[in-house]
């Protein structure tokens, strides 16, 4: 069974997932970063394929993937960084990034590498849905890796439920219509958006991604939702100077 579906499938409630890029702050990180974050109780981590033109990043995300790409990480060496990972960590691993990077390496070959070394899941946002139910889906399915589609408030009802019926693994719900990153708080339209799609019952657990930074959003968003996702208030803090295992450990102590 994919670890995905294992975590779901276990009743535990506000899972945390923490987003992190691959090759930062240093190219070899990658590994280091998934084991402290495993060990210190994280439930499922994202490892971003940094790329040189996001569309969805807000400033952290993207000066952490300039960095990673200086430092020389590439898509290729992300696979080489993680093909003994599983000697060591059993959470659900999931690769998130844009499809130009997966098209340059052969999509077959991408999911190969991602079985190869236990990748569970990929989110890539500018995959659509249709593209992928036409072209990849076999691919995916061959392989046991999920693609995890995103939904946001400007998604209709009958769009949802149509991805929902098509979904495997979660649903990453893009909490605003803006980039990654920090905010004051979840306005009255995001809680309305999120209570909307919480009484719709649908068959995918959700994880509510961008604006979740510390420990009140990531509450707030697990009260509409199976868990959240913290991205951007990560990479912020493992930026600042310390150890890596002392950066993880100040960080996620102020999550739960």
């Amino acid at each position: 069974m994919n670890r995905i579906t294992q975590l779901f499938n276990s009743g535990k409630k506000d899972i945390l997932s923490v987003y992190f890029t691959a090759g930062y702050p240093s190219l070899n990180d990658t590994f280091r970063t998934i084991t402290e974050l495993e060990k210190r109780g994280v439930d499922l981590i994202e490892i971003g394929i940094p790329f040189s033109d996001p569309i969805a990043d807000g400033p952290v995300i993207q000066k952490s993937g300039a960095k990673a790409l200086l430092n020389g990480i590439t898509l290729s060496l992300i696979f080489q960084q993680l093909k003994e990972i599983r000697e060591y960590s059993t959470i659900p691993l999931v690769l998130m990034g844009y499809i130009n990077p997966v098209l340059r390496m052969g999509m077959e070959k991408f999911l190969h590498h991602a079985k190869e070394v236990g990748i569970d899941g990929v989110i890539i946002p500018d995959l659509p849905p249709e593209e992928y139910l036409e072209k990849y889906k076999v691919l995916f399915e061959n392989a046991g890796i999920f693609n995890n589609f995103l939904i946001t408030p400007q998604t209709p009802d009958d769009r949802l439920k149509q991805i929902d019926q098509w979904s495997k693994g979660f649903l990453y719900m893009v909490s605003s219509a803006s980039t990654t990153g920090r905010r004051d708080s979840f306005d009255e339209k995001q809680l309305e958006y999120f209570k909307r799609v919480n009484d719709m019952n649908l068959k995918t657990p959700r994880l509510i991604g961008f604006g979740i930074y510390d420990r009140t959003t990531f509450e707030k968003a697990c009260s509409f939702a199976n868990g959240a996702i913290i991205g951007s208030a990560f990479i912020e803090a493992v930026s600042e100077n310390g150890t890596l295992a002392q950066k993880v450990s100040s960080f996620l102590e102020t999550i739960r």
